[in-house]
């Protein structure tokens, strides 16, 4: 999370910084470690109460209820909040209006042309309604972003699950197809990273493998730049 934030550092003109869907307050953890004076957003009243606990103020609801003043903040983040939504175009509108001119939002949302939305079809646990409303490729997100406003786009198609895929590829046709009761990417997903992570060179690894899924836009997250 740190290595995310600081690559916020060339926008900092303000020093604020809203997460959108902040969640247990990890982010704005790692952005405050950088200099961050960040605030969060989050329609979950747990998690309001958790960051204002941590020291961060917080609006519980959503950001078009939370007026924040137009040309607010330096950066805002949402990081897989976008798929959730039935009309993603309303929020980045309201960030768009809320950032600076020359802002940055940092956004990430599943890939739906990614290795294992190709491989997977509708077993892959992303196509996960009514939790999950959206995917996006790369081209419509572009389009989305631009319709609302932003311009410097930068996306990247990263990361992936191959436990998954062998996970979904060899299961039984009539077992269960909700995550929480047949397979939990998130968790595992996470644990291979944690152990990618864990000696050079598997970082390595880990980093030449994001480059080819990058490249070949096969990566299963889009992690998006866009400036205001």
């Amino acid at each position: 999370m740190e290595e995310i934030t600081a690559e916020f550092l060339p926008y900092r003109k303000t020093n604020r910084l809203l997460d959108v869907g902040c969640g247990a307050g990890n982010l704005l953890q790692a952005a405050r470690k950088n200099g961050w004076d960040g605030q969060g957003v989050d329609v979950a009243a747990n998690s309001l109460k958790h960051i204002r606990e941590l020291g961060f103020e917080g609006f519980h609801g959503e950001l078009e209820k939370a007026n924040f003043p137009s040309q607010h903040f330096d950066v805002v983040t949402a990081a897989e909040i976008l798929e959730h939504l039935a009309e993603p175009r309303l929020l980045l509108q309201e960030i768009a209006r809320v950032l600076r001119p020359g802002g940055l939002l940092w956004t990430t949302t599943p890939h739906a042309r990614g290795l294992s939305g190709r491989v997977l079809g509708i077993k892959w646990r992303c196509v996960w309604p009514p939790e999950h409303l959206q995917l996006f490729s790369v081209a419509g997100l572009k389009a989305l972003l631009r319709e609302a406003g932003f311009s410097g786009l930068r996306i990247r198609t990263t990361g992936g699950n191959p436990i998954e895929i062998f996970h979904a590829l060899g299961a039984r046709k009539d077992a269960p197809k909700t995550v929480d009761n047949y397979f939990d990417r998130v968790t595992t997903g996470y644990q291979l990273n944690e152990s990618l992570m864990k000696s050079r060179p598997r970082r390595a690894v880990k980093e030449v493998a994001n480059s080819i899924l990058n490249i070949t836009r096969l990566g299963d997250s889009l992690k998006v730049f866009a400036t205001r």
